[in-house]
């Protein structure tokens, strides 16, 4: 007789499972490549850092998952205006690179079957602006899948801060206690930690030791990990 992992056991206490919540960049599809290009060409475009490109650790530590809000304030510290207008025409390169070069996270598909089989409630919860965020879902084939699309900066505090989860919890009518969370990042993650849901880090490109600072329930290598399917299964086997 095995043993059931922390992981295992973790879910279990979650039945019956109400709802599943997703953050979309880096979560659906591993967007930060194309994210991480547009902002070291612009960068360097205007002579940040002397005109040095940005490495993808300085991308990755002060960057990846955060908002455009912060993300100006770090970058253009002495003018936060222009730091906005930097970080729309970000994404509007964003989303140019990104027609048609979007693929989903390994396995995906497989979990999406799983929640429709199982009527779950589902939303997309993010820090991306609603153009990159509709794009990327409707890239992926999801725009139907999901009941509700909260976006970071519609609130009044986006991701680290709880309540765009809570938002998401509150507009499925779904209970924290009975919910998971997929995140990518830090800041998701903390997020989702800071609303009371069990939150799953998914390792697409931030590292594990860093995503584990922020006490995800347990992480994940792609939604094919044998991990979450044994956990998903006691969790089925703990709901009959």
């Amino acid at each position: 007789m095995t043993v059931p992992s922390e992981s295992t056991a973790s879910l279990a206490a979650l039945a019956p499972l109400e709802a599943i919540l997703f953050d979309v960049d880096g979560t659906l599809c591993d967007s930060d490549p194309l994210h991480y290009q547009a902002f070291r060409e612009m960068l360097q475009e205007i002579g940040f850092n002397g005109g040095v490109p940005i490495t993808e650790d300085f991308f990755v530590e002060n960057i990846a998952g955060k908002h455009n809000e912060d993300i100006a304030e770090l970058l253009f510290p002495d003018d936060i205006p222009r730091g906005r207008i930097f970080t729309e025409d970000k994404e509007a390169m964003f989303r140019k690179l990104a027609s048609g070069q979007l693929t989903a996270v390994s396995g995906l598909y497989k979990l999406k079957k799983w929640i429709e089989d199982h009527g779950l409630k589902r939303a997309a919860v993010t820090n991306a602006p609603r153009p990159n965020a509709e794009l990327m879902i409707s890239s992926l084939g999801l725009s139907d899948f999901f009941q509700a699309i909260v976006i970071g900066g519609e609130c009044e505090h986006a991701k680290p801060h709880p309540e765009p989860y809570l938002k998401g919890l509150d507009l499925l009518k779904a209970s924290k206690e009975h919910t998971i969370i997929f995140e990518d990042s830090v800041s998701g993650i903390k997020a989702g930690v800071a609303a009371g849901v069990a939150t799953i880090g998914i390792t697409t490109r931030n590292p594990e030791h860093q995503l584990m600072e922020a006490k995800p329930t347990f992480l994940i290598k792609s939604y094919d990990d044998p991990k979450l399917w044994a956990a998903l299964e006691a969790l089925e086997k703990k709901d009959d």
